[in-house]
């Protein structure tokens, strides 16, 4: 069968080597020149599979005013707030104070987060690939004895469904991250200890080479402008080529992994996808020597600032930021991330002379992803990852590959289904 994937991020990317794994005719249709170049290019580095939760949590809905008007707060908004933004924000509202379903949809994503670990395990093993990976754990670092206490209820979960962690106190922390030798606050953590790391933007790419070494066929500069369908199936997918020449891609059939521009595809089958572009920062940069910096990934619960090591590199992310499309990097986003960083491991790197990126990261108003089949017969979506795409690309491949193939997919998709939005 001929499948057309949109989209050359790491969810797609990792959808089409899936899908040429089970045998499939591959073609992945992508806008810019190199896969990993949007959402991929400059995230967070962690595989955070024990980490994952929905973004309509109850108990950040009291925290966001505080977080908006503090200077170093994580999240932030454009003001005035565009109609997209405050449409956005009420269904969040709706979702987060929807009885038990903060709770539901975190197990569903965390059962998917330990799905991927085994298939990212299992691609590491099949094809050898270059990125600066590891699976070194996580700390979530509590800089007040509250935060510590809130980490015991999330280690009690973690206990139930199987997921490695421990709770460690500050001398168990320092001893694990040796080059943490910062004045931050700091009263214990929580270790995920079977987290892993890694440059998404290599990782997507490096896969890429393998797929196309493997017959998958990538269309890089090229706009999908539209999906073309009768009212049972998509018969193509209409493409403009760099040189502005149009074409229709026949296919058998259609996965959408295009993130925040997954909705203008698939409205006009009608099915609306609420997903909004929610903005983040990073800065990455060469580490003066390899016993200053994280060994592996640190939270920083005080500023929510993500460090990691990636080989030789620090990266450090951070902002939830909601402003629509706007690329634009303030220096005080960059500043806060340097003043985590400094806290924590200080003297590591030139913070000054980093490389600074801004993306988008692809929100569903309730939290988890749209994993699953489209309003016609063939169409699939993978796409509204939010901020961990990186973390469950590799699982999201593997259920969507299942579908198309008639199987039983291994983690239950109910809460990932692609039309729960208007029901």
């Amino acid at each position: 069968m001929h499948i057309a994937v949109v989209g050359g991020g790491v969810v797609g990317v990792a959808t089409a080597y899936e899908l040429n794994r089970r045998g499939h005719r591959v073609t992945v249709l992508e806008r810019h020149g190199v896969a990993g170049n949007e959402t991929s290019k400059g995230n967070a580095a962690q595989r955070s599979y024990g980490v994952v939760y929905p973004w309509a949590d109850p108990a950040m809905v009291t925290k966001a005013i505080p977080f908006l008007l503090k200077k170093d707060g994580p999240l932030k908004m454009s003001l005035p707030p565009s109609r997209n933004t405050l449409r956005f924000l009420f269904s969040t509202l709706r979702y987060a104070w929807s009885p038990g379903l903060f709770g539901l949809n975190k197990r569903a994503m965390l059962r998917l987060g330990m799905h991927s670990r085994e298939k990212f395990l299992a691609l590491e093993h099949e094809v050898k690939l270059t990125f600066d990976g590891g699976h070194g754990g996580l700390l979530h670092l509590a800089s007040t004895p509250e935060a510590l206490e809130g980490y015991r209820t999330t280690h009690k979960l973690l206990n139930e469904l199987g997921i490695a962690s421990r709770l460690l106190s500050p001398e168990e922390v320092r001893k694990a991250e040796p080059g943490m030798t910062g004045t931050g606050p700091l009263y214990g953590a929580l270790s995920y200890d079977t987290d892993g790391t890694g440059d998404c933007h290599m990782f997507s790419r490096e896969l890429a080479k393998a797929c196309e070494a493997r017959g998958v066929s990538f269309r890089f500069n090229t706009d999908t402008t539209h999906l073309v369908a009768d009212d049972r199936r998509v018969t193509g997918v209409a493409v403009r080529s760099a040189n502005g020449a149009n074409q229709t891609i026949e296919a058998d059939a259609v996965v959408v992994c295009a993130g925040c521009w997954s909705n203008e595809l698939t409205r006009s089958l009608g099915l609306k996808l609420p997903i909004y572009p929610v903005k983040g920062y990073s800065l990455t940069v060469p580490m003066k020597s390899n016993d200053q910096g994280p060994l592996s990934t640190i939270h920083d619960d005080r500023f929510k600032v993500v460090s990691t090591r990636l080989g030789d590199r620090l990266r450090a992310s951070g902002f939830v930021e909601m402003a629509d499309f706007n690329r634009d990097i303030p220096e005080q986003r960059l500043a806060t991330i340097r003043k985590s960083v400094e806290s924590r491991f200080p003297g590591c790197a030139d913070l000054h002379a980093a490389e600074t990126w801004t993306g988008f990261r692809p929100m569903t108003p309730d939290g988890p992803p749209i994993i699953g089949r489209g309003p016609r017969e063939n169409l699939y979506l993978n796409t509204g990852h939010g901020t961990f795409g990186w973390t469950l690309s590799a699982g999201s491949a593997s259920v969507i590959g299942q579908l198309i193939d008639g199987e039983q997919p291994t983690v239950c998709l109910d809460p990932f289904r692609p039309g729960r939005f208007r029901e």
